[in-house]
């Protein structure tokens, strides 16, 4: 008879164990959480010495997501080390539970490993923030194709500047910088829409840093020219250069002289503002970028610059980065989101980020078709 009672009991506790097993959890909304099934993202960037922005922006990701974004960088000297560089990327397909990889480089030479991904692990979501092999071959082998529209902004710049009041547009630049292909549509974008809205336009050629004496007497020559302009076209003149290192001149006499600078070549807070304002921003503050902003702008405010000087609210080289593991969370979490759709890319950005966004399908040729998963992005300007 104990025998009996004993084994009933037992019958009994096993039943209300599998009973409380069977019971539903609550859905957890984090992302990546215990109830989905587990996966992780690869990032590859270039090293923190070769590149900052991009080794930081992946290396916050992978500690916001730690366990879910690995984050890996190709060889300091990338040039002499690219099959390496390949072998690297190839390595993070073989874990099983990778879905996504995502190359940040702004290198040639990458392809291989994607289209190798491509052909053995398609089910494997490539991305690349970007990287600058052939645009057919990357929208062939890869998934989404990430990069920045630097021809577009040639139009966004000059509408920015008369939208505040600005009459002429000075294009400061230098040969070889003009035989880039892209530096000379901006160039010209910039130029046609400054003429369709009345704006004077004004092209300056300066020393070449690339085939003299390097940046020197370029900055020599800005120094003494911007104000001989100033003093001819006056204050509502924009200015704009074609290479970083001319903007601690631009900038500091942009606040002597009160023209203005609606962007820079590669628009961020942390180009020439901080230099030249003498902001004492802390390493853990460089990255806050709302913080950086504010301080700039207290700054214009103090000079009556208020309105005439802007940029990007954060580089490109570290949104890209970080938008892309956002992005390939998405896509991972919610096959249905509809990645082609730029409509949908946009509303992506502002609602992770809070930043105003315009992304476009990347034509190769003005006159040529569109990639259907490449695309290039600008931000909204913001006003200091």
């Amino acid at each position: 008879m104990k025998k009996v009672v004993a084994l009933l009991l037992m019958l009994a506790l096993m039943a209300s164990m599998l009973i409380g097993c069977s019971k539903s959890q609550p859905a957890s909304t984090e992302k990546g959480s215990a109830d989905k099934e587990a996966y992780k993202i690869g990032i590859v960037t270039p090293t923190l010495s070769t590149s900052e922005d991009e080794f930081r922006a992946a290396d916050n990701m992978a500690k916001k997501y730690p366990g879910i974004v690995k984050h890996i960088t190709l060889p300091e000297n990338f040039e002499t080390e690219i099959e390496t560089g390949l072998s690297q990327i190839n390595s993070l397909a073989d874990d099983p539970e990778m879905k996504a990889i995502i190359v940040v480089s702004g290198q040639a030479g990458l392809l291989p490993a994607l289209q190798k991904i491509e052909e053995t692990k398609p089910e494997i979501i490539t991305i690349t923030a970007p990287i600058w092999d052939d645009p057919a071959l990357m929208s062939k082998y890869v998934d989404v194709n990430l990069d920045t529209d630097w021809v577009r902004r040639g139009r966004t710049i000059a509408t920015k500047a008369h939208e505040q009041g600005a009459k002429t547009i000075i294009h400061y630049s230098f040969p070889t910088h003009l035989a880039k292909e892209v530096i000379s549509q901006r160039k010209d974008a910039m130029q046609k829409t400054a003429q369709e809205l009345g704006m004077e336009w004004v092209e300056v050629v300066t020393p070449d840093p690339q085939t003299g004496n390097g940046t020197g007497p370029m900055l020599q020559f800005l120094r003494e020219d911007v104000p001989r302009q100033i003093a001819k076209y006056g204050p509502d003149t924009n200015i704009f250069g074609s290479n970083c290192p001319m903007y601690d001149v631009i900038i500091d006499e942009a606040f002597k002289e009160k023209f203005m600078v609606m962007e820079q070549c590669c628009p961020t807070p942390l180009q020439a503002y901080p230099t030249v304002l003498g902001l004492e921003i802390s390493e853990e503050d460089a990255w806050d970028f709302d913080k950086v902003n504010g301080m700039i702008s207290e700054k214009a405010a103090e000079a009556g610059m208020t309105g005439r000087l802007g940029g990007w609210p954060m580089p490109a080289t570290v949104f890209m980065p970080q938008y892309a593991v956002e992005l390939a969370m998405k896509m991972i979490e919610d096959p249905s989101f509809d990645y082609k759709n730029t409509d949908n890319l946009n509303q992506f950005a502002k609602d992770t980020f809070g930043t105003e966004v315009s992304f476009t399908k990347f034509k190769a040729k003005a006159d040529g078709p569109e990639f259907d998963n490449y695309f290039v992005m600008i931000m909204d300007t913001i006003l200091y």
